[in-house]
């Protein structure tokens, strides 16, 4: 029986998979396996992980013929799983010794449907440690519980899939897998459905995940057309919001953190490609459009000045035809 399988894509990752090899390696157990899929590409990264699947012990290879992004590639690892319990990293980031034996012995001792772990941001040279935005700790919770307020940072907003742990029931229940082909802001939908949808949760203060930050060839770096995918999540987060039985209570979070995604691009419009920032412009204003519109007049008016002044003059901008995501 595999106690745990690690799910990791890879996407051109030459330089950073040594790396993440070498950890995985330091966390290898005979009831552990690693699903290193290669998301088709196109450096070194596919040799990399077929000396992997030969030299670091639990590795299974799988490789897409085409890319299909994170979230695909994710996909196809969850199928492959065969663990009690699955985890994902990301191709570039790294792991301490033994942080996985931890990770399921708190597991073990919570018995929940998933848990959730702080994780170490690392941006060049420079550390710091990212929190679980929940007070209470080594307690098994409802996760629903965990989705307010809707005016402050809570489980939903830390959307990070690596940081955490997942029994396999949540698979079988079809809870773990990721909306198909979304190229950024995969993680959201998928947090919000965990924390709807799933009947137990944890927290835990267990560091092991070292998070790289700023990398040249990572989406949230790049200003291309892909970046816009964040709003097709974030319709999703709302559309099955709205058919859950507490949509009245859950929909004003779910519609401000929407509204602070887009002001946060919006106000980091000189890294998108002119086209694409035309089109960011058209896209978001249908989407406040979408919204329901007197959840997003209470959302409005609790921002901030400077945050709600550009959402409200978006709001009024001309929707050109075709610009709904």
């Amino acid at each position: 029986m595999v106690k745990l399988s690690v799910i990791v894509p890879f996407y051109n990752v030459q330089q950073y998979a040594p790396d993440t090899l070498k950890s995985l390696r330091a966390n290898a157990r005979d009831d552990f396996e690693f699903v290193l899929v290669d998301d088709c590409s196109r450096d070194e990264t596919p040799d990399i992980l077929a000396r992997a699947e030969r030299e670091l012990p639990g590795a299974v290879h799988v490789r897409h013929d085409r890319n299909g992004g994170l979230a695909t590639a994710r996909n196809t690892g969850i199928d492959r799983a065969r663990g009690e319990y699955l985890t994902f990293l990301d191709g570039d980031d790294w792991l301490a010794p033994g942080y996985y034996e931890r990770l399921v012995a708190a597991m073990d001792e919570l018995r929940c449907d998933f848990l959730r772990t702080d994780h170490v941001q690392c941006t060049g040279r420079a550390r710091s440690i990212h929190r679980v935005p929940h007070g209470r700790r080594g307690v098994v919770l409802d996760p629903r519980e965990a989705i307010l307020p809707a005016d402050r940072s809570t489980s939903v907003d830390y959307a990070y899939a690596w940081a955490g742990i997942y029994h396999r029931r949540l698979a079988d229940k079809g809870l773990l897998h990721f909306t198909d082909g979304l190229r950024t802001a995969e993680d959201r939908p998928w947090i919000w459905k965990l924390h709807r949808e799933a009947d137990s949760f944890a927290v835990v203060g267990l560091l092991g995940v070292y998070y790289r930050r700023g990398v040249a060839s990572s989406l949230t770096q790049i200003g291309d057309v892909r970046q816009l995918d964040f709003i097709r999540a974030f319709d999703q987060v709302l559309a099955e919001t709205a058919q859950d039985r507490q949509a009245a209570v859950l929909l004003p979070k779910a519609v401000r953190t929407y509204c602070a995604i887009i002001s946060h691009h919006l106000g980091s419009m000189e890294r998108f490609e002119p086209a694409v920032a035309r089109k960011l412009k058209s896209m978001s204003a249908a989407a406040l459009r979408r919204m329901p519109q007197d959840v997003l007049d209470e959302a409005l008016d609790s921002m901030d000045v400077q945050r709600a002044t550009r959402l409200r003059r978006l709001r009024r901008r001309p929707v050109a035809a075709g610009a709904a995501a």
